[in-house]
């Protein structure tokens, strides 16, 4: 049966050199600085740019859970936490909850499809047919490498911590930003709240090696499609890169965030804790005290343009392969990572920083026709698990045996300025709340803290109006869209 609204016939009833191959890249705490959403005036991804040009930005784009394992568990289920059950890193995974839960991979390995997976992707390396892993969080360190010894421990939560590796007969004092820790001062384990440039060959990062990998999967010959997921670790902490990356702030030193002094001032208690307790990063008061809030800005750039980098690399072997016309190409990242706005290092919060990811969707030159013009954007407000069910439609695939909480992207992939109902809604532990639409951010708090912000007339989020008079309807009418997210608040919120 042929869809022509869509371009694709279902997958079950083409021969298999028909259905398209899709190429499914990750990027692990990536914000919206690239040069497609203008985050950052030096941000340097000519790569990602041109997947923009090629297809559709959703430039107003968000996670459904500000951290790595909530995040991922939605995307690959489709489903919101409050479904899925995993809330945070912390808290149990998704594997362990549902340990036969039908993934993203397994609808592709239903329909026929070759799955194989590589680098940081979803909850599961086994839902892929084919995994290629490598070490990825330290490299171009090994785990081991990075631990203090008993010798060195006492030193890692003082204004002198030393950690000495060796790595290529040079060596290096780690922490590179010489910073002691404010999470893990006490743990043998290194300090990822990190940053700084090491003079080794591309090859000896974790992101280089799962290029390499996927390039010669695309190289391969097969009769069947192929669903090829790269999952790239940078800009994940620490912010460790090639040194190259970092030889363009020589002659023009990184541009700090946008900042206002009393940012914090306008809101509860409760809510100036989610900006100022080191959480999943380190405090914003180590990093102004140590002098490194510029360095720690450009080691992300630096981190960021490695990453696009390797996209570069692996998009040039595409596009030589035979399976050039006939690939979908997705790629997105699991949230964003605040740089000190809102006082605040990393993800976990309800505010557009750590919410706001890179989405971009290019259907197959064969079927370029049946879409939207290239290089549209799309200011709808959608959400991560909006790409699951967006796949089954577009591949023509069977929908999985649970219910999935997003909608399908189609109708904004053929006219990206159609009507588009829904809102996306952050959760970042039961209770907790950020819903966006496509001007307005409103954050609800378990104990009933509330802020709302104009982003038309304050994209910084500097203003909280929640406790203005005339904004109270367009609150009530807000809440009612999130109280179908929020959950009892006494269900234990692991950060």
């Amino acid at each position: 049966m042929y869809f022509p609204s869509i371009g694709f016939a279902r997958c079950s009833q083409l021969k298999a050199s028909e259905q398209p191959n899709v190429l499914f890249i990750a990027v692990d705490d990536l914000n919206d600085w690239v040069g497609c959403l203008g985050g950052h005036p030096q941000a340097d991804t000519p790569h990602i740019d041109e997947l923009a040009r090629r297809g559709v930005l959703f430039s107003n784009a968000h996670c459904a859970a500000p951290a790595c394992t909530p995040s991922r568990a939605s995307l690959f289920t489709g489903q919101m936490p409050q479904s899925t059950g995993v809330w945070s890193n912390d808290g149990p995974k998704l594997m362990r909850l549902r340990r036969n839960a039908f993934l993203l991979p397994d609808s592709f390995t239903r329909a026929g499809y070759r799955t194989l997976g590589t680098g940081k992707l979803g909850p599961s390396k086994s839902c892929f047919q084919t995994y290629f892993d490598v070490h990825q969080r330290w490299s171009p360190l090994s785990s081991e490498a990075v631990e203090y010894t008993a010798a060195e421990l006492p030193s890692k939560g003082t204004d002198n911590p030393r950690h000495v590796v060796k790595l290529r007969n040079q060596q290096y004092v780690l922490p590179l930003n010489r910073m002691p820790s404010d999470r893990t001062p006490a743990d043998p384990k290194g300090e990822s709240f990190d940053w700084g440039p090491f003079d080794v060959p591309d090859a000896d990062f974790g992101d280089t090696q799962i290029t390499d990998w996927a390039i010669e999967q695309l190289q391969g010959a097969s009769p069947k499609p192929l669903f090829l997921a790269v999952g790239y670790y940078r800009p994940h902490q620490p912010l460790w890169a090639p040194k190259r990356f970092f030889e363009r702030f020589r002659d023009k030193p990184a541009i700090l965030p946008s900042v206002l002094q009393e940012d914090l001032d306008d809101l509860t208690n409760d809510a100036r804790k989610w900006a100022t307790e080191p959480v999943t990063s380190g405090s914003h008061q180590t990093v102004i005290k140590f002098g490194q809030w510029q360095a720690a800005v450009e080691a992300y750039l630096a981190c960021v343009s490695y990453a696009d980098h390797e996209i570069g690399r692996l998009l040039a072997a595409l596009d030589a392969s035979a399976v050039a016309d006939n690939t979908l190409i997705v790629l997105w990242s699991d949230h964003g990572w605040h740089l000190g706005e809102k006082q605040h290092w990393g993800k976990w919060t309800g505010w557009e920083r750590s919410t706001r990811v890179p989405l971009i969707i290019v259907p197959p030159r064969s079927s370029r026709r049946a879409f939207s013009k290239a290089g549209r954007r799309c200011d709808r407000p959608v959400n991560l698990i909006d790409v699951y069910p967006t796949l089954i439609e577009l591949c023509g695939l069977e929908s999985p045996p649970h219910q999935l909480d997003g909608g399908s992207l189609l109708p904004l992939l053929k006219a990206p300025d159609s009507a588009w109902k829904r809102n996306s809604v952050t959760m970042f532990g039961p209770g907790n709340g950020s819903l966006r639409t496509t001007r307005w951010r409103f954050i609800c708090y378990a104990n009933g803290a509330e802020e709302l912000y104009d982003l038309k007339n304050d994209p910084h989020e500097w203003v909280n109006l929640a406790g203005q008079a005339r904004y109270q309807d367009l609150l009530e009418n807000l809440r009612s869209h999130i109280a179908p997210y929020l959950v009892d608040s006494a269900t234990p919120a692991t950060k």
